[in-house]
Protein backbone atom coordinates (compact mmCIF):
# COMPACT_ATOMS: atom_id res chain seq x y z
CA UNK A 1 0.00 0.00 0.00
CA UNK A 2 1.37 3.37 -1.11
CA UNK A 3 -0.88 5.93 0.60
CA UNK A 4 0.01 8.47 -2.09
CA UNK A 5 -1.69 6.33 -4.73
CA UNK A 6 -5.16 6.57 -3.15
CA UNK A 7 -6.36 9.38 -5.49
CA UNK A 8 -5.07 7.44 -8.51
CA UNK A 9 -6.96 4.30 -7.52
CA UNK A 10 -10.28 6.07 -7.03
CA UNK A 11 -9.79 8.17 -10.20
CA UNK A 12 -9.43 4.96 -12.20
CA UNK A 13 -12.77 3.78 -10.83
CA UNK A 14 -14.60 7.07 -11.30
CA UNK A 15 -12.59 10.17 -12.23
CA UNK A 16 -15.65 12.43 -11.94
CA UNK A 17 -16.34 11.52 -8.34
CA UNK A 18 -15.94 14.49 -6.01
CA UNK A 19 -12.85 14.27 -3.80
CA UNK A 20 -12.31 17.62 -2.06
CA UNK A 21 -14.55 20.50 -1.08
CA UNK A 22 -12.35 23.34 0.22
CA UNK A 23 -14.82 25.58 2.03
CA UNK A 24 -12.36 28.42 2.69
CA UNK A 25 -11.52 28.90 -0.99
CA UNK A 26 -14.67 27.50 -2.59
CA UNK A 27 -12.54 25.08 -4.62
CA UNK A 28 -14.05 21.70 -5.54
CA UNK A 29 -12.01 18.86 -7.01
CA UNK A 30 -12.88 15.49 -8.48
CA UNK A 31 -10.62 12.50 -7.94
CA UNK A 32 -9.49 12.88 -11.54
CA UNK A 33 -8.48 16.51 -10.97
CA UNK A 34 -6.83 15.67 -7.65
CA UNK A 35 -4.80 12.85 -9.18
CA UNK A 36 -3.80 15.07 -12.12
CA UNK A 37 -2.44 17.76 -9.78
CA UNK A 38 -0.73 15.22 -7.51
CA UNK A 39 1.09 13.79 -10.55
CA UNK A 40 2.25 17.26 -11.66
CA UNK A 41 3.44 18.03 -8.16
CA UNK A 42 5.27 14.70 -7.91
CA UNK A 43 7.07 15.34 -11.19
CA UNK A 44 8.04 18.81 -10.05
CA UNK A 45 9.40 17.55 -6.74
CA UNK A 46 11.67 15.15 -8.58
CA UNK A 47 12.63 17.10 -11.70
CA UNK A 48 13.08 20.59 -10.27
CA UNK A 49 13.80 20.10 -6.58
CA UNK A 50 15.71 16.85 -7.12
CA UNK A 51 14.12 15.20 -4.10
CA UNK A 52 14.91 11.54 -3.49
CA UNK A 53 13.38 8.79 -1.40
CA UNK A 54 13.34 9.59 2.30
CA UNK A 55 13.61 13.37 1.88
CA UNK A 56 11.23 15.40 4.03
CA UNK A 57 8.64 17.84 2.70
CA UNK A 58 7.31 20.25 5.33
CA UNK A 59 3.91 21.96 5.05
CA UNK A 60 2.97 25.13 6.96
CA UNK A 61 -0.67 25.76 6.14
CA UNK A 62 -4.22 25.70 7.40
CA UNK A 63 -6.58 23.08 6.00
CA UNK A 64 -6.83 23.49 2.23
CA UNK A 65 -6.88 21.44 -0.97
CA UNK A 66 -3.20 22.12 -1.64
CA UNK A 67 -2.28 20.59 1.72
CA UNK A 68 -3.89 17.32 0.65
CA UNK A 69 -2.12 17.47 -2.71
CA UNK A 70 1.29 17.95 -1.10
CA UNK A 71 0.77 15.02 1.29
CA UNK A 72 -0.30 12.67 -1.50
CA UNK A 73 2.50 13.75 -3.86
CA UNK A 74 5.10 13.44 -1.11
CA UNK A 75 4.06 9.96 -0.07
CA UNK A 76 3.53 8.76 -3.64
CA UNK A 77 7.20 9.39 -4.41
CA UNK A 78 8.57 7.87 -1.21
CA UNK A 79 9.28 11.19 0.49
CA UNK A 80 8.19 11.92 4.06
CA UNK A 81 5.52 14.52 4.78
CA UNK A 82 6.29 16.80 7.74
CA UNK A 83 3.23 18.91 8.63
CA UNK A 84 4.02 21.92 10.82
CA UNK A 85 1.83 23.19 13.63
CA UNK A 86 1.09 26.79 12.62
CA UNK A 87 -0.08 27.58 16.16
CA UNK A 88 3.52 27.45 17.38
CA UNK A 89 5.80 30.46 17.52
CA UNK A 90 8.61 30.93 15.03
CA UNK A 91 11.30 29.76 17.46
CA UNK A 92 9.49 26.49 18.18
CA UNK A 93 8.75 25.97 14.50
CA UNK A 94 12.42 26.51 13.74
CA UNK A 95 13.36 23.73 16.18
CA UNK A 96 10.95 21.32 14.48
CA UNK A 97 12.17 22.28 11.02
CA UNK A 98 15.75 21.83 12.15
CA UNK A 99 14.87 18.43 13.62
CA UNK A 100 13.17 17.17 10.46
CA UNK A 101 15.63 18.87 8.09
CA UNK A 102 13.20 19.09 5.15
CA UNK A 103 14.42 19.60 1.60
CA UNK A 104 11.29 21.61 0.80
CA UNK A 105 8.80 23.75 2.73
CA UNK A 106 5.37 24.56 1.29
CA UNK A 107 3.90 27.69 2.91
CA UNK A 108 0.19 28.51 2.97
CA UNK A 109 -1.26 31.88 2.08
CA UNK A 110 -1.80 32.89 5.73
CA UNK A 111 1.80 32.33 6.75
CA UNK A 112 3.92 34.36 4.34
CA UNK A 113 5.53 36.44 7.09
CA UNK A 114 6.19 33.44 9.33
CA UNK A 115 7.66 31.57 6.38
CA UNK A 116 9.97 34.48 5.61
CA UNK A 117 11.11 34.59 9.25
CA UNK A 118 11.77 30.85 9.17
CA UNK A 119 13.78 31.19 5.97
CA UNK A 120 16.13 33.57 7.78
CA UNK A 121 16.60 31.18 10.72
CA UNK A 122 16.86 27.82 8.96
CA UNK A 123 18.59 26.91 5.71
CA UNK A 124 16.06 24.96 3.63
CA UNK A 125 17.00 24.54 -0.04
CA UNK A 126 13.52 24.80 -1.59
CA UNK A 127 10.37 26.80 -0.89
CA UNK A 128 6.88 26.89 -2.45
CA UNK A 129 4.38 29.61 -1.60
CA UNK A 130 0.63 29.07 -1.97
CA UNK A 131 -1.18 32.05 -3.54
CA UNK A 132 1.86 34.30 -3.70
CA UNK A 133 3.13 36.75 -6.31
CA UNK A 134 6.59 35.19 -6.42
CA UNK A 135 8.10 32.96 -9.07
CA UNK A 136 7.99 30.20 -6.48
CA UNK A 137 4.19 30.31 -6.45
CA UNK A 138 2.53 26.90 -6.07
CA UNK A 139 0.14 27.26 -9.03
CA UNK A 140 2.86 28.56 -11.37
CA UNK A 141 5.00 25.63 -10.33
CA UNK A 142 2.30 23.12 -11.27
CA UNK A 143 1.95 24.48 -14.82
CA UNK A 144 5.55 23.55 -15.61
CA UNK A 145 5.15 19.81 -15.20
CA UNK A 146 3.42 16.90 -16.88
CA UNK A 147 0.46 15.04 -15.42
CA UNK A 148 1.94 11.78 -16.67
CA UNK A 149 2.45 9.17 -13.99
CA UNK A 150 5.85 9.96 -12.41
CA UNK A 151 8.54 7.31 -12.59
CA UNK A 152 9.82 6.03 -9.26
CA UNK A 153 13.58 5.53 -9.15
CA UNK A 154 13.19 3.54 -5.95
CA UNK A 155 9.92 1.63 -5.28
CA UNK A 156 7.89 2.59 -2.21
CA UNK A 157 7.51 -0.33 0.18
CA UNK A 158 4.83 -0.66 2.83
CA UNK A 159 7.28 -0.25 5.72
CA UNK A 160 8.87 2.88 4.27
CA UNK A 161 8.26 6.00 6.41
CA UNK A 162 5.76 8.42 4.94
CA UNK A 163 4.74 10.86 7.66
CA UNK A 164 6.22 12.61 10.69
CA UNK A 165 3.60 13.94 13.09
CA UNK A 166 4.96 16.03 15.92
CA UNK A 167 3.35 15.58 19.30
CA UNK A 168 1.48 18.46 20.86
CA UNK A 169 4.29 18.97 23.34
CA UNK A 170 2.10 18.44 26.41
CA UNK A 171 5.21 17.33 28.28
CA UNK A 172 7.22 20.30 27.08
CA UNK A 173 9.09 18.60 24.24
CA UNK A 174 7.81 18.10 20.70
CA UNK A 175 8.76 14.71 19.32
CA UNK A 176 8.29 13.47 15.77
CA UNK A 177 6.23 10.28 15.63
CA UNK A 178 7.30 8.52 12.45
CA UNK A 179 4.65 6.49 10.63
CA UNK A 180 5.06 4.15 7.69
CA UNK A 181 2.60 3.64 4.86
CA UNK A 182 1.62 0.37 6.53
CA UNK A 183 1.09 1.81 10.03
CA UNK A 184 -1.13 4.52 8.58
CA UNK A 185 -3.05 1.95 6.55
CA UNK A 186 -3.64 -0.21 9.64
CA UNK A 187 -4.77 2.84 11.60
CA UNK A 188 -7.18 3.56 8.77
CA UNK A 189 -8.48 -0.01 8.96
CA UNK A 190 -9.11 0.41 12.68
CA UNK A 191 -11.10 3.56 11.91
CA UNK A 192 -13.03 1.91 9.07
CA UNK A 193 -14.36 -0.74 11.43
CA UNK A 194 -14.97 1.70 14.30
CA UNK A 195 -16.71 4.34 12.21
CA UNK A 196 -18.38 1.77 9.91
CA UNK A 197 -17.51 3.81 6.85
CA UNK A 198 -19.62 3.38 3.71
CA UNK A 199 -18.88 4.67 0.16
CA UNK A 200 -21.77 7.15 0.33
CA UNK A 201 -20.25 9.02 3.27
CA UNK A 202 -19.27 12.69 3.11
CA UNK A 203 -16.60 13.48 5.69
CA UNK A 204 -16.01 16.90 7.25
CA UNK A 205 -12.49 17.47 8.58
CA UNK A 206 -12.77 19.71 11.64
CA UNK A 207 -9.30 19.07 13.09
CA UNK A 208 -6.13 20.51 11.65
CA UNK A 209 -4.16 18.53 9.07
CA UNK A 210 -0.87 18.92 10.91
CA UNK A 211 -2.02 16.17 13.25
CA UNK A 212 -3.64 12.73 13.23
CA UNK A 213 -7.11 13.86 11.95
CA UNK A 214 -5.46 14.07 8.53
CA UNK A 215 -5.19 10.26 8.49
CA UNK A 216 -8.92 10.02 9.22
CA UNK A 217 -9.65 12.19 6.20
CA UNK A 218 -7.32 10.16 3.96
CA UNK A 219 -9.22 7.06 5.07
CA UNK A 220 -12.48 8.43 3.68
CA UNK A 221 -10.70 9.18 0.39
CA UNK A 222 -9.60 5.54 0.33
CA UNK A 223 -13.28 4.60 0.31
CA UNK A 224 -14.01 7.02 -2.54
CA UNK A 225 -15.76 9.52 -0.27
CA UNK A 226 -15.57 13.31 -0.57
CA UNK A 227 -13.68 15.17 2.17
CA UNK A 228 -14.96 18.61 3.13
CA UNK A 229 -12.18 20.82 4.50
CA UNK A 230 -12.97 23.56 6.99
CA UNK A 231 -11.03 25.52 9.56
CA UNK A 232 -13.33 25.05 12.51
CA UNK A 233 -15.81 27.69 13.54
CA UNK A 234 -19.07 26.51 15.08
CA UNK A 235 -21.55 28.29 12.81
CA UNK A 236 -19.51 27.41 9.73
CA UNK A 237 -19.53 23.76 10.79
CA UNK A 238 -23.31 23.46 11.08
CA UNK A 239 -23.80 25.46 7.87
CA UNK A 240 -21.40 23.14 6.07
CA UNK A 241 -23.11 19.99 7.35
CA UNK A 242 -26.39 21.27 5.93
CA UNK A 243 -24.99 22.53 2.61
CA UNK A 244 -22.66 19.63 1.79
CA UNK A 245 -24.83 16.88 3.31
CA UNK A 246 -22.01 15.81 5.62
CA UNK A 247 -22.49 12.36 7.13
CA UNK A 248 -19.53 12.06 9.52
CA UNK A 249 -16.99 14.13 11.41
CA UNK A 250 -14.69 14.05 14.43
CA UNK A 251 -15.23 16.59 17.18
CA UNK A 252 -14.02 17.25 20.69
CA UNK A 253 -16.32 18.21 23.58
CA UNK A 254 -15.82 21.93 23.10
CA UNK A 255 -16.60 21.76 19.38
CA UNK A 256 -19.88 19.97 19.99
CA UNK A 257 -20.86 22.37 22.77
CA UNK A 258 -20.17 25.40 20.59
CA UNK A 259 -22.03 23.88 17.64
CA UNK A 260 -25.09 23.20 19.79
CA UNK A 261 -24.88 26.79 21.09
CA UNK A 262 -25.11 28.28 17.56
CA UNK A 263 -28.06 30.65 17.29
CA UNK A 264 -31.12 28.91 15.84
CA UNK A 265 -29.27 25.57 15.88
CA UNK A 266 -32.56 23.68 15.59
CA UNK A 267 -33.31 25.37 12.26
CA UNK A 268 -30.38 23.68 10.48
CA UNK A 269 -31.01 20.51 8.48
CA UNK A 270 -28.51 18.01 9.89
CA UNK A 271 -30.42 14.93 8.74
CA UNK A 272 -27.50 13.78 6.56
CA UNK A 273 -25.40 12.94 9.62
CA UNK A 274 -24.73 9.23 10.15
CA UNK A 275 -22.03 9.22 12.84
CA UNK A 276 -20.02 11.56 15.06
CA UNK A 277 -16.75 10.48 16.63
CA UNK A 278 -15.32 12.36 19.58
CA UNK A 279 -11.89 12.07 21.15
CA UNK A 280 -9.39 13.75 23.42
CA UNK A 281 -10.95 12.14 26.52
CA UNK A 282 -14.31 11.03 27.86
CA UNK A 283 -17.17 13.46 27.44
CA UNK A 284 -19.40 14.40 30.37
CA UNK A 285 -22.74 12.58 30.58
CA UNK A 286 -24.66 15.82 30.19
CA UNK A 287 -22.78 16.70 26.98
CA UNK A 288 -23.21 13.23 25.49
CA UNK A 289 -26.90 13.24 26.33
CA UNK A 290 -27.35 16.70 24.82
CA UNK A 291 -25.38 15.74 21.68
CA UNK A 292 -27.38 12.53 21.31
CA UNK A 293 -30.59 14.56 21.31
CA UNK A 294 -29.26 17.41 19.15
CA UNK A 295 -27.55 15.43 16.39
CA UNK A 296 -29.63 12.82 14.49
CA UNK A 297 -26.95 10.13 14.34
CA UNK A 298 -24.90 7.61 16.24
CA UNK A 299 -21.94 8.60 18.43
CA UNK A 300 -18.64 6.83 19.14
CA UNK A 301 -15.55 7.68 21.15
CA UNK A 302 -12.02 6.97 19.96
CA UNK A 303 -9.00 6.94 22.25
CA UNK A 304 -5.69 7.39 20.53
CA UNK A 305 -2.33 9.10 20.41
CA UNK A 306 -0.13 10.55 17.71
CA UNK A 307 2.13 7.54 18.22
CA UNK A 308 -0.60 4.91 17.78
CA UNK A 309 -3.50 6.57 15.92
CA UNK A 310 -6.81 5.37 17.41
CA UNK A 311 -6.44 2.42 19.77
CA UNK A 312 -9.77 1.80 21.51
CA UNK A 313 -13.39 2.60 20.70
CA UNK A 314 -16.54 3.06 22.75
CA UNK A 315 -19.03 1.86 20.18
CA UNK A 316 -22.31 3.24 18.91
CA UNK A 317 -24.21 0.54 20.80
CA UNK A 318 -22.31 1.29 24.01
CA UNK A 319 -23.52 4.89 23.84
CA UNK A 320 -27.10 3.88 23.06
CA UNK A 321 -27.16 1.42 25.97
CA UNK A 322 -25.54 3.82 28.43
CA UNK A 323 -28.00 6.59 27.58
CA UNK A 324 -30.78 4.06 28.23
CA UNK A 325 -29.33 3.44 31.72
CA UNK A 326 -27.75 0.11 30.79
CA UNK A 327 -24.09 0.19 31.89
CA UNK A 328 -24.24 3.99 32.02
CA UNK A 329 -20.86 3.93 33.77
CA UNK A 330 -19.26 2.95 30.48
CA UNK A 331 -19.58 6.53 29.27
CA UNK A 332 -16.60 7.13 31.57
CA UNK A 333 -14.56 4.56 29.64
CA UNK A 334 -12.76 4.81 26.31
CA UNK A 335 -14.19 1.47 25.23
CA UNK A 336 -12.43 -1.69 24.15
CA UNK A 337 -9.46 -2.44 21.94
CA UNK A 338 -9.85 -1.71 18.25
CA UNK A 339 -9.97 -4.18 15.36
CA UNK A 340 -6.20 -4.30 14.78
CA UNK A 341 -5.14 -3.44 18.34
CA UNK A 342 -4.20 -5.44 21.43
CA UNK A 343 -4.30 -3.67 24.79
CA UNK A 344 -2.95 -4.57 28.19
CA UNK A 345 -2.75 -2.66 31.46
CA UNK A 346 0.38 -3.31 33.48
CA UNK A 347 1.80 -2.44 36.89
CA UNK A 348 5.23 -0.91 37.49
CA UNK A 349 6.84 -4.35 37.16
CA UNK A 350 5.24 -4.98 33.78
CA UNK A 351 2.67 -7.49 35.10
CA UNK A 352 -0.88 -7.30 33.81
CA UNK A 353 -3.34 -6.00 36.38
CA UNK A 354 -6.57 -7.92 37.02
CA UNK A 355 -9.77 -6.93 35.25
CA UNK A 356 -11.44 -6.05 38.53
CA UNK A 357 -12.57 -2.48 37.84
CA UNK A 358 -10.24 -1.19 40.55
CA UNK A 359 -6.54 -1.94 40.05
CA UNK A 360 -4.76 0.68 37.98
CA UNK A 361 -1.73 0.45 35.72
CA UNK A 362 -0.28 1.86 32.52
CA UNK A 363 -1.93 1.20 29.16
CA UNK A 364 0.31 -0.57 26.66
CA UNK A 365 -0.68 -1.21 23.06
CA UNK A 366 0.52 -3.70 20.45
CA UNK A 367 -0.63 -2.82 16.95
CA UNK A 368 0.58 -2.61 13.38
CA UNK A 369 -0.86 0.91 13.53
CA UNK A 370 1.80 1.98 16.02
CA UNK A 371 4.52 4.36 14.88
CA UNK A 372 7.91 3.11 13.73
CA UNK A 373 9.44 5.24 16.48
CA UNK A 374 10.42 8.82 17.24
CA UNK A 375 12.31 10.59 14.48
CA UNK A 376 16.04 10.52 15.27
CA UNK A 377 15.35 9.62 18.92
CA UNK A 378 16.27 5.95 19.44
CA UNK A 379 16.54 6.61 23.17
CA UNK A 380 12.92 7.75 23.49
CA UNK A 381 11.77 5.03 21.12
CA UNK A 382 13.39 2.38 23.31
CA UNK A 383 11.65 3.82 26.38
CA UNK A 384 8.27 3.87 24.68
CA UNK A 385 8.25 0.66 22.60
CA UNK A 386 9.36 -2.45 24.50
CA UNK A 387 8.98 -6.00 23.22
CA UNK A 388 6.55 -4.79 20.58
CA UNK A 389 4.32 -2.99 23.08
CA UNK A 390 3.97 0.78 23.05
CA UNK A 391 3.64 2.28 26.53
CA UNK A 392 1.25 5.22 26.50
CA UNK A 393 1.85 6.91 29.84
CA UNK A 394 -1.90 6.76 30.53
CA UNK A 395 -3.05 5.31 33.86
CA UNK A 396 -6.19 3.16 33.70
CA UNK A 397 -8.11 0.19 35.04
CA UNK A 398 -10.43 -2.16 33.19
CA UNK A 399 -13.49 -4.19 33.96
CA UNK A 400 -14.18 -7.88 33.38
CA UNK A 401 -15.55 -7.15 29.89
CA UNK A 402 -12.40 -5.38 28.74
CA UNK A 403 -13.65 -1.79 28.91
CA UNK A 404 -10.76 0.57 29.63
CA UNK A 405 -11.25 3.44 32.09
CA UNK A 406 -8.49 6.05 31.92
CA UNK A 407 -8.02 7.75 35.26
CA UNK A 408 -5.14 10.05 34.37
CA UNK A 409 -1.88 10.72 32.65
CA UNK A 410 0.88 9.50 34.95
CA UNK A 411 2.24 13.05 35.12
CA UNK A 412 -1.18 14.54 35.92
CA UNK A 413 -1.95 12.51 39.03
CA UNK A 414 -2.17 14.67 42.17
CA UNK A 415 -0.78 13.41 45.49
CA UNK A 416 -2.31 15.31 48.38
CA UNK A 417 -1.66 14.20 51.96
CA UNK A 418 -0.53 10.82 50.65
CA UNK A 419 -3.77 10.27 48.72
CA UNK A 420 -3.75 9.76 44.95
CA UNK A 421 -6.23 12.07 43.26
CA UNK A 422 -6.96 11.51 39.58
CA UNK A 423 -7.56 14.83 37.87
CA UNK A 424 -9.89 13.31 35.28
CA UNK A 425 -12.28 12.16 38.02
CA UNK A 426 -12.43 15.69 39.42
CA UNK A 427 -12.90 17.11 35.93
CA UNK A 428 -15.77 14.70 35.27
CA UNK A 429 -17.44 15.87 38.47
CA UNK A 430 -17.02 19.54 37.56
CA UNK A 431 -18.49 18.89 34.11
CA UNK A 432 -21.69 17.66 35.76
CA UNK A 433 -22.37 21.31 36.58
CA UNK A 434 -24.67 22.45 33.79
CA UNK A 435 -22.91 25.77 33.33
CA UNK A 436 -19.41 24.40 32.69
CA UNK A 437 -18.17 24.25 29.10
CA UNK A 438 -14.75 22.75 29.86
CA UNK A 439 -12.23 22.56 32.68
CA UNK A 440 -8.75 21.48 33.70
CA UNK A 441 -7.68 20.14 37.08
CA UNK A 442 -4.08 19.85 38.31
CA UNK A 443 -1.99 19.91 41.46
CA UNK A 444 -0.33 23.01 42.85
CA UNK A 445 2.13 23.35 45.78
CA UNK A 446 0.63 23.13 49.25
CA UNK A 447 2.83 23.54 52.31
CA UNK A 448 0.58 21.35 54.45
CA UNK A 449 -0.55 18.64 52.05
CA UNK A 450 2.24 18.63 49.46
CA UNK A 451 -0.23 19.34 46.69
CA UNK A 452 -3.73 20.72 46.55
CA UNK A 453 -6.34 20.48 43.82
CA UNK A 454 -6.66 23.45 41.48
CA UNK A 455 -9.43 23.84 38.87
CA UNK A 456 -9.55 26.21 35.91
CA UNK A 457 -13.02 26.50 34.42
CA UNK A 458 -14.55 27.89 31.23
CA UNK A 459 -18.27 28.62 31.60
CA UNK A 460 -20.84 28.35 28.83
CA UNK A 461 -21.80 31.65 27.17
CA UNK A 462 -24.18 33.69 29.30
CA UNK A 463 -23.73 31.52 32.41
CA UNK A 464 -22.52 32.72 35.80
CA UNK A 465 -21.12 30.51 38.57
CA UNK A 466 -19.02 31.11 41.65
CA UNK A 467 -16.00 29.33 43.04
CA UNK A 468 -17.99 28.10 46.03
CA UNK A 469 -20.71 26.78 43.74
CA UNK A 470 -18.26 24.70 41.69
CA UNK A 471 -16.50 23.33 44.78
CA UNK A 472 -19.84 22.50 46.41
CA UNK A 473 -21.10 20.67 43.33
CA UNK A 474 -17.96 18.51 43.27
CA UNK A 475 -18.39 17.77 46.97
CA UNK A 476 -21.76 16.18 46.22
CA UNK A 477 -20.10 13.64 43.93
CA UNK A 478 -16.60 13.03 45.33
CA UNK A 479 -14.84 12.72 48.66
CA UNK A 480 -13.93 15.90 50.47
CA UNK A 481 -10.18 15.50 49.83
CA UNK A 482 -10.83 15.35 46.07
CA UNK A 483 -12.60 18.71 45.89
CA UNK A 484 -10.76 21.67 44.35
CA UNK A 485 -9.31 23.97 46.94
CA UNK A 486 -9.52 26.86 44.50
CA UNK A 487 -11.16 27.61 41.15
CA UNK A 488 -10.20 30.14 38.49
CA UNK A 489 -12.52 31.19 35.67
CA UNK A 490 -11.05 31.92 32.24
CA UNK A 491 -12.34 32.59 28.72
CA UNK A 492 -10.38 29.75 27.11
CA UNK A 493 -7.94 26.97 27.97
CA UNK A 494 -4.61 26.41 26.18
CA UNK A 495 -4.81 23.46 23.82
CA UNK A 496 -2.58 21.21 21.74
CA UNK A 497 -3.38 20.62 18.04
CA UNK A 498 -5.43 17.56 19.01
CA UNK A 499 -7.70 19.69 21.17
CA UNK A 500 -6.21 18.25 24.35
CA UNK A 501 -5.86 20.79 27.12
CA UNK A 502 -2.26 21.75 27.87
CA UNK A 503 -2.25 21.40 31.64
CA UNK A 504 1.48 21.97 31.66
CA UNK A 505 0.96 25.61 30.66
CA UNK A 506 -1.52 26.06 33.48
CA UNK A 507 0.47 24.13 36.07
CA UNK A 508 4.06 25.22 35.41
CA UNK A 509 3.79 28.79 36.76
CA UNK A 510 2.90 27.38 40.18
CA UNK A 511 5.86 24.98 40.18
CA UNK A 512 8.52 27.09 38.46
CA UNK A 513 10.41 27.72 41.72
CA UNK A 514 9.75 24.34 43.29
CA UNK A 515 10.48 20.70 42.50
CA UNK A 516 7.61 18.38 41.68
CA UNK A 517 8.27 14.68 42.17
CA UNK A 518 5.75 13.45 39.61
Amino acid sequence: MNIGNIPKKIARLDSSREAIVDVSSGRRQTFGELDNRVSKLSNGFVNEFRLSKGDRVAILSKNCAQFMEVVYATMRMGFIAQPLNWRLGVSELAKIVEDGAPSLIVVGKDFKEIGEELSKKIAVPNWLWINSESEDDYEKFLTRFSAQEPVLSDPVEKDDPGLILYTGGTTGESKGALHSHHSLYMGMLNQTVGERIVPTDVYMLTGQMFHIPMALAINYHAHGCPVVLINFEAKLAVETIEKERVSAFLGITTMLNWMMAVENFDSYDLSSLRNIQYGGGPMGYSVISAAHQAFPCTIIQGYGQTEGTTMTFLSQEDHESALSDVHSDRLNSCGREGFVTSVKIVDSDGNEVPRDGVTTGEIAVKSEANMLGYWQRPDLTAQTIRDGWMYTGDVAYWDKDGYVFIVDRAKDMIISGGENIYSTQVEAAILQHGGVLECAVFGIPDDEWGESVKAVVVLKPGVDASEDEIISSVGQLLASYQKPKSVDFVDALPKAPTGKILKRELRDPYWSKRNRSI
